[in-house]
């Protein structure tokens, strides 16, 4: 029953859901920027000289978290609507991803992949049955790695393997406009930005960019050349803009009709986070992947990612194709065990798609009253896309001066990727200070 993976406020609490308040922008700062303590800008200045200089981050240090919070090293609290970025599902210190760590830990933490270990036999059969369960006929097998990237980069390979049992020419990879796989060098040649691709030219060969949501184009790439087609179901980093259903039929019966693989990647769009268990079940029943590559929330925040695939692509895949020394190590795979087993549960998922009906009416609020400045409010479940008429990133910093913690995407747009256990308390809390930053920004 539900009653077993929330709390009996939570769970008494979505009853709140079909109650709708009037937002009441927040405008006092409560968490000014200037207000950080010399010794925590020191102590940024000293960790500088020791890391490379990858990431702009303001000039706060998270210490700890609890639930929908996090807290700085000055004790202030943020309400936390990116959970790291759609990672920490269960939200932040869960006791019991507390207590798989410290039990495994002091059981068995790594013995590579020499030796077979239950915690990664386990979940890779969890995976497959609860995939099925919710209707994917098509999963067979998984490979387990570290992160989404690493998941991306793996099943890229699989295609290219693919490809070549019928031609040494079918290699190409189609990819879409707006998308984003990761940051290695084969993942990021698939991750079409400019901003991101440049630098590091010249990339993979092989890899054909197609504009997102356009039929005719995609026809006109995917060739006999082509050995896979890799594609978010629903964009995440790229604004959180979703596939139309005629898309991704068309390229379904186009990989068929050339004998290519379609791959998903639903490492922010799976596993709960749209109110079904996998981004791509939004859409008719015939837009199944032949690979579906996961990460993000797998283990609530411990690293891993894995690779979902059907079985013709699984019994390809030979002894030295691939490899991992982390990947599906004791500790990560019996995390994310317990993490799957609570968030694939039908009530749970279902409650998802109350809250993030919930949380859109109240981003339409400020909608309503901002038409000039928010253009629209979208997504489905609890990943959801504000997208403004200019770039809204100084929201960030204001919203972040409010004490709540929101992340951008492409596409002018913020994103709202709470704990999928979020209270309506907390998702009220939280659009009313995103509300008093948008009036900021809108006054500015």
């Amino acid at each position: 029953m539900l009653a077993r993976y929330l709390s009996r406020s939570q769970f008494k609490s979505l009853k709140s859901y079909s109650t709708l308040s009037t937002i009441q922008p927040v405008k006092q700062l409560t968490h000014p920027d200037t207000d950080v303590p010399q010794s925590t800008l020191d102590t940024i200045k000293e960790y500088e000289q020791y890391t490379v200089t990858a990431y702009a981050r303001p000039s706060i240090i998270i210490s700890h978290g609890k639930g929908s919070y996090l807290y700085d090293t000055n004790n202030r609290k943020y309400l936390d609507f990116t959970a790291g970025i759609a990672v920490t599902a269960l939200g932040h210190s869960d006791p019991e991803v507390a207590k798989v760590l410290y039990d495994q830990a002091n059981q068995l933490v790594h013995t590579s992949n020499l030796y077979y270990n239950p915690n990664a036999g386990e979940l890779a059969k969890t995976l497959v049955e609860t995939t099925k369960a919710h209707g994917g006929q098509w999963a067979r097998k998984l490979f387990l790695s570290n992160s989404g990237t690493e998941a991306n980069e793996g099943a890229l390979k699989f295609a290219r393997k693919w490809g070549k049992q019928f031609s040494q020419d079918k290699t190409e990879i189609v990819c879409f406009t707006n998308a984003f796989h990761g940051r290695s060098m084969g993942s990021l040649s698939a991750t079409y930005n400019p901003k991101y691709q440049k630098p590091f030219a010249p990339l993979v060969p092989g890899f054909v960019t197609s504009p997102f949501n356009d039929v005719h184009k995609a026809l006109e790439s995917i060739t006999d050349k082509t050995c896979g087609v890799i594609i978010e179901p629903i964009q995440g980093e790229g604004g959180v803009h979703p596939a139309s259903e005629d898309f991704l039929g068309a390229l379904r019966r186009r990989c068929d009709e050339t004998n290519a693989l379609l791959i998903f990647d639903e490492i922010q769009c799976g596993l709960g986070r749209t109110g079904k268990l996998w981004g791509h079940q939004h859409f008719k029943k015939e837009c199944v992947p032949d690979i579906l590559t996961m990460a993000k929330p797998l283990a609530n925040g411990v690293p891993i990612g894995a690779i979902l695939t059907s079985e013709k692509v699984g019994d390809l895949i030979k002894i030295g194709d691939h490899g991992t020394t982390f990947g599906g190590n004791p500790l990560a795979a019996a995390v994310a065990l317990n993490v799957v087993n609570r968030i694939t549960n039908p009530e749970f998922i279902q409650s998802v798609q109350e809250k993030g009906e919930y949380v859109k009416k109240l981003l339409k609020q400020i909608q309503a009253s901002h038409p000039e400045l928010i253009k629209d409010v979208r997504g489905k479940g609890l990943l959801i896309g504000v997208e403004f008429t200019k770039d809204p990133s100084p929201i960030i910093k204001m919203a972040r001066e409010r004490g709540l913690l929101i992340v951008a995407a492409g596409c002018n747009t913020i994103r709202i990727v709470p704990p999928l256990t979020i209270t309506p308390d907390e998702a009220f809390e939280g659009v009313s200070k995103l509300a008093g930053a948008v009036d900021q920004f809108a006054h500015a």
